[in-house]
């Protein structure tokens, strides 16, 4: 996926995960304190975004580039998760904040991971393993076309995430009343 980005940009470190497989990004963005000296030698001052911002991940960064700057519409994002729990846990928060549904989606091996708010109904194949969650008690979710539905329930991750659930339908429906439910969609490799 990563060889067919147009155009390709990495968070900060991310560069030397992708100067190992040969690929150059067009634009490293982020604090730039884990870019290699051998990556930024090799890709070039040139493509170096350089936000200095500590009170920002690397990623919300690169993120606001790519809509804001570069007035991208619909972005694909590797390697968000996977990783250092931290990590992983601030970008989905990220994620969640910014809610963009289908038009931001971090894809995994083996799922793909959205945000959404209000009403919104996804494609599904029936026996598909999906996991829902909030980041926020106050947002109630309701879910239908799953083996167990929702109704207007808290899926906060301290009370009760709906995890492992299983599409009936062809779509699965979410309703997030007051804030964004995170969805997962576990694929099949």
């Amino acid at each position: 996926m990563a060889i067919s980005a147009d155009p390709l940009l990495a968070a900060d470190g991310g560069a030397n995960h992708l100067a190992r497989i040969g690929l150059r990004p067009a634009a490293v963005i982020g604090d730039l304190d884990s870019v290699s000296p051998e990556t930024r030698a090799w890709l070039g001052e040139e493509c170096m975004v350089d936000r200095p911002d500590q009170n920002r991940t690397d990623l919300d960064k690169a993120l606001e580039y790519a809509f804001d700057e570069l007035g991208i519409r619909n972005l694909t994002v590797l390697a968000a998760l996977g990783g250092r729990t931290d990590h992983d846990l601030g970008n989905l928060g990220l994620l969640a904040r910014l809610a963009m549904g289908d038009r931001l989606v971090f894809e995994t091996a083996d799922q793909t991971v959205l945000a959404v708010t209000g009403e919104t109904s996804l494609a599904a194949t029936p026996g598909e393993t999906w996991s829902f969650w909030t980041f926020d008690p106050s947002v109630q979710v309701s879910i239908d076309g799953v083996r167990w539905p929702v109704d207007s329930t808290a899926l906060d991750p301290s009370n009760r995430p709906s995890l492992t659930n299983e599409a009936i339908a062809e779509e699965v429906r979410i309703r997030a009343s007051g804030g964004a439910v995170v969805v997962s969609r576990q694929v099949k490799g």
